[in-house]
């Protein structure tokens, strides 16, 4: 597995500290991107909280969700949870060690009082004595919440003082790119109120465990609550691994809702089936939410998903990633048809340029307001797509001469001389290999699938110049 060693950076430890004026919580940034470029320590906000306790529970949850690792369970050093301003609402985001949760708070208007919002993303120190200090908050403590550096000492730091150095795999960095692409699939299934939302979460099982005999959990909406169902049944929603959503239970007394989001039913079966599907857990609180997105499996990240790699295989994506990189400003919500309308692209390659931003982390997306966001995550996250696997062997096999296409039907011949058939049915390819027998289009395509999809839009940009011509003679 490639990996890096991720160098974080601080000029302090952040803390909680008590004064005349209540309490004072800062966190402290580490380098990252602003609309001014790179900046070692970036300020974001300096203002209150409405609901500090609430704002202090939830903030745990996703520290929670970064040092966790609920497959082969293991406390280990992780990597602090990302902050992004993006004008109106302070977004925090964490990923598992294992690659198999994603976590996120928002911080929305309503939760932040006498402050202005700044735009940028970069890490933010979440250290023990911090933890410890936030689990004790009690709900009449007024809280002020600094997001980066004190104003006095944005223009004196002389270097930082406190660095945290993190094992990043690759896996990690494509399940976080991998995460978003799924979701952008989900649409609401279900939305409790807040005593059957209690109910429910408490009644998971808390530690871990195996995968359930007979595959994974489905729930089902059902009145003012959810039903646990065998099978996907339509209207269904996939528990894959439902002690993964622990983290919300720091939460659940101060919850108004929760809201569960899945893909309709009917790709769930057709594509994952028994293997289950991926789905996002929502609690909404006073002026915030918090979202757990879960892999299909406990023992299955999002890195192996493939949704990103038809995106990273089109070179006009990424000509067309540049053009919508410049226009995007750290946005709470992007706009497709606005920016179709800026570029002069349609929406559906705008949609695909998202997608491709996705993989570096430029942009995310919120399942509660249907729309990707602007953030830039404070690693190198552009080798995502150096080190994908499928993606570098159906570039070698295009390179390599090694497809034929006849039609509807492609020849594709392996390294070992074996030749596997690649069928088109309504832009839908399938494959005759062991990969797609075993996952049927659940994970992304296989690298054949890749490497005809390739040549096939490498044809038709060569032909349609003279299809062009042959038009105006």
């Amino acid at each position: 597995m490639t990996r890096s060693l991720q160098t974080v950076a601080y000029p302090r430890p952040s803390a909680l500290e008590s004064g005349a004026d209540g309490r004072r919580l800062g966190l402290e940034t580490s380098r990252g991107a602003t609309p001014a470029g790179a900046e070692d320590h970036p300020r974001f906000f300096s203002g209150f909280l409405t609901s500090p306790q609430i704002g202090a529970a939830a903030l745990l949850a996703v520290a929670d969700v970064a040092a966790a690792r609920y497959h082969q369970p293991q406390w280990r050093a992780s990597l602090d949870p990302v902050v992004t301003g993006n004008g109106d609402r302070l977004r925090f985001e964490s990923f598992s060690g294992c690659g198999g949760v994603y976590a996120r708070l928002d911080v929305l208007a309503p939760g932040l009082d006498d402050g202005e919002v700044g735009h940028g993303t970069t890490n933010v120190d979440v250290n023990d004595p911090l933890r410890e200090a936030l689990s004790r908050i009690g709900s009449d403590d007024p809280l002020h919440l600094r997001v980066g550096p004190e104003e006095l000492a944005v223009t004196t730091l002389d270097g930082p003082v406190v660095e945290k150095k993190v094992p990043l795999p690759d896996r990690w960095l494509r399940g976080f790119a991998e995460a978003q692409v799924i979701a952008a699939g989900f649409d609401l299934r279900a939305e409790l109120p807040a005593d059957e939302a209690v109910r429910f979460l408490r009644g998971l099982p808390a530690g871990g465990g195996r995968r359930a005999a007979g595959g994974p959990r489905w729930v089902v909406p059902v009145g003012r609550g959810l039903r646990p169902t065998t099978r996907p049944v339509p209207g269904a929603v996939c528990l894959p691994g439902p002690e993964r959503l622990g983290a919300l239970r720091r939460v659940l007394r101060h919850a108004t809702a929760l809201r569960v989001y899945g893909p309709a039913v009917g790709a769930a079966a057709g594509t994952a089936g028994a293997a289950g599907a991926a789905a996002a857990w929502e609690v909404v609180l006073p002026g915030m939410r918090l979202t757990l997105t879960l892999s299909p499996d406990a023992s299955r990240g999002f890195s192996g998903e493939g949704g990103v790699l038809d995106a990273l295989a089109t070179e006009e994506a990424a000509g067309d990633a540049e053009l919508i990189a410049v226009l995007l400003a750290w946005e709470p919500r992007i706009d497709v048809a606005d920016l179709a309308a800026s570029s002069g692209l349609t929406p559906a390659r705008v949609r695909a340029a998202l997608v491709r931003l996705g993989t570096s982390g430029r942009v995310g997306y919120d399942t509660a307001e249907a729309a990707y966001f602007h953030r830039e995550l404070p690693y190198d996250a552009g080798r995502v797509e150096r080190h994908n696997p499928r993606l570098r062997s159906a570039r070698a096999l295009v390179a390599a001469g090694a497809v034929a296409l006849d039609g509807a039907l492609a020849s594709v011949t392996a390294e070992d001389g074996h030749a596997h058939r690649v069928r088109d049915e309504a832009g839908v390819l399938s494959c005759s290999c062991l990969w797609w027998a075993r996952y049927r289009g659940g994970r992304g395509p296989c690298k054949h699938a890749l490497a005809v999809r390739m040549v096939r839009r490498g044809a038709a940009v060569e032909q349609a110049p003279a299809v062009m011509g042959g038009g105006v003679r």
